[in-house]
């Protein structure tokens, strides 16, 4: 009966709520941007829409170890990716301004492409080795400007989870750029929304902020950072998701 009741609420009030605030929040991202610039833009429209969202869905994200980073410095932020509510969780409660890498198939998606590529986030394109320069020269310009970045290492949403092994792009852009690595876990959005549904529930999202990695001082140096920010972001799961 509570289910019963959840899904009623579901598409009687959090579908309006969050299709409503997405569209606001796209719009005011899409002109602000435009118009004014995208650091301010493309990040505080995103940051409020996370928290309706979230609310609207009856998620509670909890944070610890916000201490371990300065908001006055740029970083790379690698995380874990459970699900689609990994998104708003980072989005709404990190509190520190950054930038997405995301996959060019998102600029697909109505209004949230547009308002991504207004405010400035970074869409990967493998396709070529062309491409994957110019993807590396706008994580460039964008970080030059004492912005931060958010991956998630894995590529794509787990589907048991429990963690894949990292990429090594976004590692390879901390050396580029001589960015401090940040490991963050994502705990609870499997529960909420796992890849293979299409509604979420109810429950509580932990994100744990680790210490900083130092960025890798050659190539060699890589797989250091890669292995202290997964065996960081491991560490804090839960034993089914390990």
């Amino acid at each position: 009966m509570k289910l019963l009741l959840y899904r009623i609420y579901q598409l009687f009030i959090m579908l309006p709520v969050v299709v409503a605030t997405t569209i606001v929040a796209g719009t005011l991202t899409i002109i602000g941007s435009l118009c004014f610039g995208g650091k301010w833009w493309g990040y505080w429209p995103g940051h409020i829409w996370a928290r309706i969202c979230l609310a609207a869905s009856l998620v509670r994200v909890k944070v610890t170890g916000r201490e371990n980073i300065d908001p006055k410095t740029s970083y790379v932020f690698v995380a874990n990716h459970q699900g689609a509510y990994d998104i708003f969780a980072i989005y709404g409660y990190l509190n520190h301004n950054f930038k997405w890498m995301m996959k060019k198939e998102l600029l697909k998606f109505p209004v949230i492409g547009a308002s991504c590529a207004a405010a400035g986030h970074i869409f990967v394109d493998n396709s070529s080795p062309t491409a994957i320069r110019h993807t590396m020269d706008k994580a460039e310009r964008t970080l030059q400007g004492g912005m931060s970045l958010v991956v998630f290492p894995e590529g794509s949403r787990t589907f048991t989870g429990r963690m894949r092994a990292f990429h090594k792009g976004a590692f390879q852009l901390a050396m580029e750029f001589h960015l401090p690595v940040v490991p963050v876990t994502i705990d609870g959005a499997f529960d909420v929304m796992p890849r293979t549904t299409w509604l979420p529930r109810w429950g509580t999202i932990r994100l744990t902020i680790h210490k900083p990695v130092a960025a890798p001082a050659d190539e060699a140096d890589r797989r250091r950072v890669i292995d202290e920010s997964y065996a960081a972001v491991h560490s804090a799961l839960p034993g089914r998701h390990q």
